[in-house]
């Protein structure tokens, strides 16, 4: 298993546990939480069963029933609810003289069937039974993490505040995808796992789709382009799975998709036409919790307040290169590879794989013991790249040590050069940072890049650099 040391440790100190357990396993589709919970105990369980997508509650109990028969219980009777089912699993429990009786359900979103009485059940089970003994681990698992967070995290009935443990588990940084693609034999250089990355993100699932002997942008192609393109349909069937409404929050998406700095709420509503309700929060919220945008305070937060920025690699690609895209040409990525759009889109795509390792940014400043705040700056009059009138800075570090790091992201070939021109603009871009915000403490330039600046009479400009490889740290 890749990473995940510390999200392993804390499952299996809730099995060595004097007590009974109730974890929450969750994160976005196919980033690895049932290999997560298999890998951790050697795939072997007292039970486990996963739920079946889009079948209804006699499907569900028929399957619940064919797991109970492979656990053991083999005169197990036909189930007519789910009261039957979980007095079921408590015989194969009680038959089980393991000191801990883990319990695995996975997918269990899709077991909640409309007026199944799923939940209610799930509760009656823990609350009057599991947790009144000492040797259950109940490990509940799945994708649909809104499901998760309504029904579990936000329950107001039986199971409020019952989850004695949660663990999102998240997409591969740099360096675990580095060590993956080791572990399959796949000879890839750095620049070519972070072009991978800025396309693909962490999810594991879509790292297990890259083939021997492709260049990052043969996969690429593979992926996306092919007539048997594994991905090419991926991105319906990745929001459909998470929301049982997914529109809404594809909606959203979309905005966020125009915006690279993100957008707040207020332009969400009034450019986007979105009503200012609870149902926004809530989706908001819920997108926040499976991984596809982060929320942040902008520098100047009492005149603009929270922003909502799109993170997910995969959505960020979907929208630029893969809606409405009907090429027949199967090598259309690697043909396209040099185009203006694909170094503009790699520019942006770069500025996330940062936003992703700010930890590992910070141990390079040397500044990993010292609080922080993240979040980028855009000045009044700004609007977009093209604009002369505003400004913006990628990156925002702003530390509790009165010092700000104000980043330039960039990502070329090669080393980056700066012009006399382009130290200009970053001289002007740095007196508006300061003036309009009023700053007082110390502001330092970082450049972070691929391969560092390239020495000339202006790379002092910057008091730190920060190069790709310091993001696989």
């Amino acid at each position: 298993m890749i990473g995940r040391e510390y999200e392993r440790g804390l499952l299996l100190k809730k099995a060595e546990s004097d007590l009974s357990e109730f974890v929450v396993i969750y994160g976005r589709r196919r980033v690895g939480k049932t290999f997560f919970v298999r890998e951790s105990f050697n795939y072997i369980f007292t039970f486990q069963h996963s739920g079946l997508a889009k079948t209804g509650m006699k499907g569900q109990l028929a399957a619940f029933r064919t797991s109970l028969i492979d656990a053991g219980f083999s005169d197990c009777p036909e189930l007519g609810n789910w009261l039957d089912a979980f007095n079921a699993l408590k015989v194969v429990i009680n038959r089980s003289r393991k000191k801990k009786k883990v319990i695995f359900l996975d997918e269990i979103p899709w077991m909640d069937t409309p007026k199944s009485d799923f939940v209610s059940q799930l509760e009656f089970f823990w609350n009057r039974w599991a947790s009144s003994r000492k040797d259950i681990l109940l490990i509940i698992c799945g994708s649909a993490t809104s499901w998760i967070i309504k029904k579990v995290f936000k329950n107001k009935g039986g199971l409020h505040n019952r989850v004695t443990e949660r663990i999102p588990i998240k997409p591969f940084t740099l360096r675990e995808c580095e060590l993956y693609c080791s572990s399959q034999g796949l000879r890839l250089g750095r620049e070519q796992i972070c072009s991978l990355f800025m396309t693909i993100g962490g999810v594991a699932y879509y790292w297990s789709l890259l083939r021997k002997g492709m260049s990052a942008a043969q996969n690429i192609d593979q992926l996306f382009f092919t007539a048997d393109a594994k991905l090419s349909g991926e991105y319906d069937e990745l929001y459909g799975s998470l929301f049982k409404n997914p529109e809404p929050y594809k909606r959203i998406i979309q905005a966020l998709a125009t915006r690279a700095s993100g957008l707040t709420r207020k332009e969400l509503i009034e450019v986007f036409k979105m009503e200012n309700n609870g149902a926004l929060s809530a989706i908001l919220e819920e997108l926040e919790q499976c991984g596809f945008i982060r929320v942040y305070n902008a520098f100047d937060k009492k005149k603009r307040g929270a922003i909502y920025q799109l993170t997910d690699c995969y959505t960020l690609f979907y929208y630029k290169f893969l809606r409405g895209n009907r090429t027949q040409d199967e090598s259309w990525w690697s043909h396209n590879i040099s185009s203006q759009a694909v170094r503009t889109w790699s520019g942006l795509a770069f500025e996330r794989v940062c936003f992703a390792h700010t930890t590992q940014i910070k141990l390079k400043l040397g500044i990993s013991g010292i609080s922080t705040s993240v979040c980028a700056w855009r000045s009044e009059g700004y609007k977009s790249e093209k604009d002369k009138d505003g400004a913006q800075i990628d990156l925002i570090i702003e530390r509790a040590d009165n010092v700000i790091n104000a980043c330039e992201i960039k990502w070329c070939k090669g080393e980056y050069e700066i012009t006399k021109s382009y130290n200009t603009i970053l001289e002007n871009k740095l007196n508006s940072f300061i003036e309009e915000n009023k700053v007082k403490r110390s502001v330092h330039l970082t450049m972070i890049t691929t391969n560092g600046v390239k020495e000339n009479i202006y790379q002092d400009t910057f008091q730190s650099q920060v190069t790709l490889d310091d993001l696989f740290a």
